[in-house]
């Protein structure tokens, strides 16, 4: 098989990823900005929802097409990836001074809610439409919860004066959300040619590969959040997708079919508990994340790689 091709297409994913993730926090911030909405709601919000977008379109897709086993491994593999390499990596560029109200509820909440999926899951071997409505009543309950904070905190923090338009802001943020999502299926689609070109088992691809695949939006913006200085927007976005994934993309895919929970998967899912929990814990003391913690996180992923790869 020539893979030629498909490492051509796998380049100009990453193209099309780095460009789209570049306009969609530059829009994401020019909006806060016009509106005097705090960066971290954006980044828990539009952001977040909007890089998470090639997991719901993956997992929902699946669900109406009744092939929804690939929705618990895509969603763990690619929030143990959010917080270990993306947040790590970002923390190495830059280190991330992050919110009191990031640490006092959204980083637990992501420990709780990775917790709540994996009891429903392993209770009864699968995700029913109940627990799917159960995720999307949490999912409701996080977004109130955001509507106060924007109320609060938008009194507080200074407002920076924006000249673009509001024509050009969406153009901005739009365009960049569009030019993700391409690129991000282009990317897994090429990535996942090449694995099973080289015999690389479709479990493996799952974990790995797919869920990578569509943590590449996380990955580009959060880096480029962090180059730009903008903090609150690189930690909102890695905690908001997390928890966007669970209750938006688990429970909508529950709503329509059953989710199966594979026991194989249960490893993945202690993964993740303890990951959101390591960051909760690193940034607890002074509210940031230092490049020591986050190296740390880099090393515990590899570790997580190994062990998958040999399991």
């Amino acid at each position: 098989m020539n893979l030629l091709p498909h490492i051509v297409f796998l380049a100009a994913g990453f193209i099309l990823l780095m460009k789209g993730a570049d306009y969609f926090v530059e829009g994401a911030s020019m909006i806060a900005a016009k509106f005097g909405i705090p960066q971290i709601v954006i980044g828990l919000t539009i952001v977040a929802c909007g890089t998470s977008a090639p997991e719901a379109a993956v997992s929902i897709s699946a669900a109406f097409k009744g092939n929804v086993g690939i929705t618990v491994g895509n969603i763990l593999g690619s929030n143990i990836m959010n917080i270990l390499l993306i947040l790590g990596l970002t923390a190495v560029v830059s280190a991330v001074a992050i919110k009191e109200g990031t640490v006092k509820v959204e980083m637990p909440f992501v420990v709780v809610i990775t917790v709540v999926l994996t009891a429903m899951g392993t209770a009864g071997g699968s995700l029913s439409r109940l627990d799917g409505v159960i995720l999307w009543v949490l999912f409701i309950g996080f977004f109130v919860y955001l509507f106060r904070l924007t109320k609060k905190e938008g009194i507080d923090e200074e407002i920076e004066e924006v000249n673009a338009s509001l024509l050009k802001m969406l153009v901005f943020t739009i365009g960049g959300l569009i030019a993700i999502v391409l690129g991000s299926d282009v990317t897994v689609d090429a990535a996942t040619s090449i694995a099973k070109a080289l015999n690389v088992a479709d479990r493996i691809i799952g974990l790995t590969v797919v869920a990578f695949g569509t943590s590449l939006p996380e990955l580009v913006t959060s880096v480029t959040a962090a180059f730009k200085g903008k903090a609150d927007i690189a930690v909102g976005n890695i905690v908001g997708s997390n928890i966007f994934n669970i209750l938006f993309v688990v429970g909508t895919v529950a709503v329509i079919h059953p989710v199966p929970f594979d026991t194989s998967f249960i490893p993945d899912a202690l993964a993740a508990i303890l990951s959101a929990a390591l960051l909760w814990l690193l940034s607890s003391k002074d509210r940031k994340l230092a490049r020591g913690g986050g190296l740390f996180m880099l090393v515990i992923f590899a570790v997580y790689m190994a062990q998958l790869l040999i399991r």
